[in-house]
């Protein structure tokens, strides 16, 4: 799994898109999470992720490309994009009524998520840099 964000967003942007991505992809795969530990004094914990998380970054242009790439091959993978118009909208449900009539390749992803094999993630995002 990678989260690939467009590093020119300002900080509280890109942290917003990160973790928009990051519930989409949860919830299509709540074996990422979900479970709880207990430390030596009984507190209980929720856990946040059972697996790394790499961020890496990527002009929008590159986004773009990897996320055409992605989903013509998504079959058994999750293709989760946060494309810069959602920002705009503060209810689901518009974004849902919305979202029909746009085209993904002419928009702005601002990130993208994706998870599946390890070789079809490091297919798409082994050139990319970690975000810093």
């Amino acid at each position: 799994m990678a989260i690939i964000v467009n590093p020119h967003l300002p900080i509280g942007l890109m942290a917003n898109t990160i973790g928009a991505v990051s519930i989409g992809l949860g919830a299509k795969l709540p074996s990422l999470g979900g479970g709880r530990l207990t430390d030596l004094r009984g507190r209980t914990i929720d856990v946040s992720s059972n697996r790394p998380v790499p961020i890496l970054q990527a002009t929008t242009e590159e986004i773009a490309r990897l996320l055409l790439k992605a989903i013509s091959q998504a079959d058994d993978r999750m293709v989760v994009p946060f494309p810069s118009f959602a920002r705009s909208l503060h209810d689901y449900a518009d974004y849902e009524a919305v979202f029909p009539g746009h085209d993904l390749v002419e928009e702005v992803i601002d990130g993208l998520g994706i998870a599946g094999p390890s070789k079809w993630v490091k297919s798409l995002t082994g050139s990319l840099k970690l975000l810093r």
